[in-house]
This record gives C-alpha cells, structure tokens and sequence, in this order.
C-alpha cells in the first residue's frame, strides 16, 4: 500500500525509469542504424534494411 505523501517518490522514479528505459533504447536505435549503414550495399539497400527493421535514418546521424 503506497501512502497519498509517498506517492510523489514513487511516480518520480517511475518517471525517471522511463526516461532511462527511453534514452537506452534511442542509444540502441542509432547504433543499429549506424551498424545496418556501415554494412548495407549502397543506399538502397540501406533504406530498404532500415524500413525492414522499422528503424529511423535520422538515428543513425546523432552522437
């Protein structure tokens, strides 16, 4: 049972985990990306790779 002057805490760290859980699967994202670049033919096939995994090519481009 969460007390009502708890609940703050409680929905702060659950903020805070989603943020986390957020920023590491954007990170995972652009280095999937970068990786499927790096080894795709020529752009076609990379456009076509990055659309068969559901990726974004404007990942690839931050860091």
């Amino acid at each position: 049972m969460t007390l009502a002057h708890e609940a703050p805490a409680v929905f702060g760290r659950i903020a805070a985990a989603k943020e986390l859980e957020h920023a590491h699967n954007t990170e995972q994202a652009s280095r999937a990306t970068r990786t499927v670049a790096d080894h795709a033919s020529d752009a076609a096939d990379c456009q076509f790779l990055l659309e068969m995994l559901g990726l974004d090519p404007a990942l690839g481009k931050r860091c």
